[in-house]
């Protein structure tokens, strides 16, 4: 492997390393939980390495994020994996759509990945939210599904506000890995 090549990789997984962690204590401490519907900031590391640096890195970065995450909230259980399932594809979707576009998205098409990305991460947030109430004996209609509409509403204002400040993040990163 070219000594180049092998830096942009080691680049890669450091800076994978350090939103990984970003994701972790983002979710922890930047996050108010209302029941069935949370508020937080811990999907911009996802975007951020997804957007930086592809598919495999924003689905990286949300996959072990979303699953450090669990394991210290919760612990190790039957949905774990599935809870982890939407973050992982929150940055593939991302890295996918950034890729595709030569990783320079205009602000349109940065609004379109993150919001396209938020209502799809809360229809699979609500399905394993059943999944898990079903085999968890908490399902109630009301508590899984009532609350989709609000979920969508926070998700999109959310996603709007994360894309305005993307490109003002992403700028500064490219240039520090050479992109």
């Amino acid at each position: 492997m070219k000594p180049k090549r092998l830096l942009s990789h080691i680049v890669t997984i450091c800076f994978n390393g350090m939103l990984i962690a970003m994701y972790t204590v983002l979710s922890l401490v930047a996050t108010i939980n209302l029941g069935n519907m949370k508020f937080t900031l811990d999907s911009l590391p996802i975007l951020v390495g997804g957007a930086l640096f592809g598919p495999v890195s924003g689905m990286t970065v949300g996959l072990l994020g979303s699953f450090l995450n669990q394991m210290i909230t919760y612990g190790f259980s039957a949905t774990t994996l599935l809870w982890i399932i939407p973050a992982g594809v929150r940055g593939l979707l991302i890295g996918l759509y950034a890729k595709h576009h030569n990783f320079d998205m205009t602000f349109k098409q940065t609004q379109f990945i993150t919001i396209s990305s938020a209502l799809i991460v809360t229809a699979l947030n609500t399905l394993i939210m059943y999944i898990d109430s079903k085999i968890y004996g908490y399902y109630s209609f009301a508590y899984v599904f009532g609350g989709i509409v609000p979920r969508i509403i926070a998700g999109v204002i959310i996603a709007f506000i994360f894309a305005a400040i993307l490109p003002h993040i992403l700028k500064p990163l490219k240039k520090i890995v050479g992109k």
